[in-house]
């Protein structure tokens, strides 16, 4: 069997505005336009994905006690070396890593991940520069 390789056609650039919308809803639909799959000719062995500007990353909600409970983990490996950072610590330091760690999750685990991960682009705030393009 062939695999069957398309042209690479000009990335076009969507502005979201996280202003209201729940995380991982958010993550999900951003994931799912990173890696392309909302074009006719996606395949999973090509980067075809398209630009992601995320503004007003800092008012991102959660459902429910998430808030409160959630912890982000990581591991060096070596025993009794596992660091929680709570939710509201991470998003009072950087709202924009909480968006970035949660589409990470939703992406496959390939090579691929971190090529598709550059093409999102997330603020905390209001970005001045990309206000003119949201009306």
């Amino acid at each position: 069997m062939r695999t069957t390789t398309t042209k690479p056609t000009a990335p076009a650039w969507y502005i979201v505005d996280a202003t209201g919308k729940t995380l991982g809803r958010l993550a999900a639909d951003l994931a799912h336009v990173l890696h392309g799959k909302h074009k006719a000719d996606w395949s999973p062995h090509q980067v075809q994905s398209d630009h992601v500007i995320v503004i007003n990353a800092q008012d991102i909600v959660l459902q429910g006690r998430k808030a409160e409970q959630k912890e982000y983990k990581r591991h060096s490996g070596h025993f009794g070396h596992l660091k929680c950072t709570p939710f509201s610590r991470l998003f009072a330091k950087d709202p924009s890593q909480v968006l970035i760690r949660s589409v990470k999750g939703m992406l496959p685990r390939n090579r691929l991940r971190e090529q598709l991960l550059r093409h999102l682009h997330v603020f905390a705030g209001r970005s001045e520069e990309h206000t003119s393009e949201l009306q």
